[in-house]
C-alpha cells in the first residue's frame, strides 16, 4: 500500500508490569478514514480496524478474535517479490487469520499452507495469543521467518518497514525504528504498560537525529507564535490513520477480557476507546456513516494541527496547537480524558460483566471521546 510506514511492537508478558502481552501498531497509510467493525464468523468472530470504504471486515489492518488471538502488520520493503506475483493482500491474510486461528502456531501453519505466488505478502506480521505466544513473522510469497519475542534480550520486538531476514539497510522506517527502540529502552526492564504505549509511544513526535522540544517543554511556548516541526519521520506522522494497542491476557486468564484499545485518527488528535470481542458490534461513533464520527472529528482536528496545504507542507505541524503557555492546546485535555477512561476501564474489568454490560461500557466511553473531540476548536 502506498505510503505505508507503520511502527509496531510485539511485547511478551515478561516485559510488562502486569505479565500480560501487548501488541501495538500505529497504522500509516493513505487511507486516513478508518473504522472498527465486528465480524461474526466461524470458528472465530473478531474485531478489525478497516478502511472506511471496506466495512465488511474482509480486509483487516489489525484485529482481535474471540479466541484471544490478535494480529497486525507492517509492510516490509526489503523482502523479495516479483512483479508477476500477487501483492498487497495482507489485509485479506489477516482477516483470514482472525477467522481461523487461535494461537501463534495456528498462524504459522496458516502461512505455511498458503505460501506461493498467490499469497500476496511482503510484510511483517505481529501476533499474540492467550497462551503467552508473541511472535513476529517476516513473510513473502515464497517463504517466511518466525521470530519469537521471548528470544530477544528485551523480551519484545520493535518493528517498522524492514525485515531482519531481508536485505540489510534496505526497506524503510529506520528513523522511526530507532526512535521507538529508544522510547522502549527508557522503561526499566519488565515495566512496560499498555497505557505507556498509548500515551508516550503512539503520540511521539520526537526524532532520533534532530532536536525538537520535548512534550513537557511545550507548555512554555508562546501561544501567539507558531512553532513548526517536521513530523513525517516521527512515530506520529502525517499519514498515521490510527493506532491499535491490544492488552492481552496472562496464561489462565479469561481471554474475553483482552482489550483492544483503538485510537481513530492521528493519535495526537484523538483518544483511545476500549473494545472487547464479547461485546459484539462496537459503538456507532467508531463505524457509523461514511466517516466514523470519532474519525471525522479527529480528521477535523488534524486540519487545525496541520493547516498548511500540499503534500510537503502538510508534513509540518504547529506544536503550539497541542500545548502552550496560555493553556490553549488540546493535548493535555485528550490525555486527561484518556487517563480517566483507562482508570474507569481498570475498575470495570475487576468485576465479571456480560456481553450487554461490555457493550454499554464501550458505548459510554466512545460517547465521552466523541463529545471531547467535538469540543476542540
Amino acid at each position: 500500500m502506498k505510503g505505508e510506514e507503520c511502527t509496531t511492537a510485539i511485547i511478551t508478558g515478561l516485559a510488562t508490569a502486569d505479565g500480560a502481552p501487548i501488541l501495538w501498531k500505529n497504522r500509516d497509510t493513505d487511507r486516513l478514514s478508518n473504522k472498527v467493525v465486528f465480524v461474526s464468523d466461524k470458528p472465530y468472530s473478531y474485531l478489525a480496524l478497516v478502511n472506511a470504504e471496506g466495512p465488511s471486515g474482509r480486509m483487516a489492518w489489525a484485529g482481535l478474535n474471540s479466541a484471544g488471538f490478535a494480529i497486525m502488520n507492517s509492510v516490509a520493503y526489503n523482502l523479495p517479490g516479483k512483479s508477476t506475483e500477487a501483492a498487497d493482500l495482507e489485509g485479506i491474510i489477516m482477516a483470514d487469520a482472525l477467522r481461523t486461528c487461535s494461537t501463534v502456531d495456528d498462524f504459522e501453519n496458516h502461512i505455511k499452507s498458503n505460501l506461493g505466488p498467490d499469497l500476496g505478502s511482503r510484510a511483517n506480521f505481529g501476533v499474540i495469543d492467550a497462551h503467552e505466544g508473541a511472535s513476529l513473522f517476516e513473510v513473502h510469497n515464497r517463504g517466511y521467518k518466525r521470530l519469537d519475542a521471548k528470544d530477544f534480550p528485551e523480551k519484545y520486538i520493535v518493528n517498522t518497514n524492514f525485515s531482519r531476514s531481508g536485505t540489510e539497510d534496505q526497506g524503510r522506517g529506520y528513523v522511526c525504528f530507532d526512535r521507538a527502540s529508544a522510547l522502549f529502552k527508557d522503561v526499566p526492564q519488565g515495566k512496560l504498560t499498555f497505557d505507556f504505549v498509548l500515551e508516550k509511544v503512539c503520540r511521539d513526535l520526537g526524532h532520533p537525529l534532530l532536536t525538537y522540544p520535548a512534550p513537557e517543554e511545550w507548555k512554555n511556548l508562546p501561544s501567539d507564535k507558531p512553532y513548526w516541526i517536521h513530523a513525517n519521520y516521527t512515530i506520529n506522522r502525517v499519514s498515521t490513520a490510527g493506532a491499535v494497542v491490544i492488552h492481552g491476557a496472562r496464561r489462565g486468564e479469561n481471554s474475553g477480557k483482552i482489550t483492544m484499545w483503538v485510537i481513530l485518527g492521528e493519535p495526537v488528535c484523538s483518544i483511545a476507546v476500549p473494545l472487547w470481542v464479547d461485546a459484539g458490534n462496537p459503538p456507532s461513533p467508531l463505524w457509523e456513516g461514511q466517516d466514523a464520527p470519532i474519525c471525522k472529528e479527529a480528521l477535523r482536528i488534524k486540519d487545525i494541527l496541520r493547516p498548511l496545504k500540499g503534500s510537503e507542507r502538510r508534513e509540518y505541524i504547529d506544536i503550539t496547537r497541542l500545548d502552550n503557555k496560555a493553556g490553549k492546546g488540546w493535548l493535555p485535555l485528550l490525555l486527561r480524558t484518556e487517563k480517566e477512561i483507562i482508570e474507569k476501564t481498570r475498575n470495570f474489568l475487576r468485576r465479571n460483566s456480560n456481553s450487554s454490560q461490555l457493550a454499554e461500557f464501550e458505548k459510554q466511553m466512545a460517547t465521552k471521546v466523541l463529545e471531547t473531540l467535538k469540543g476542540i476548536h
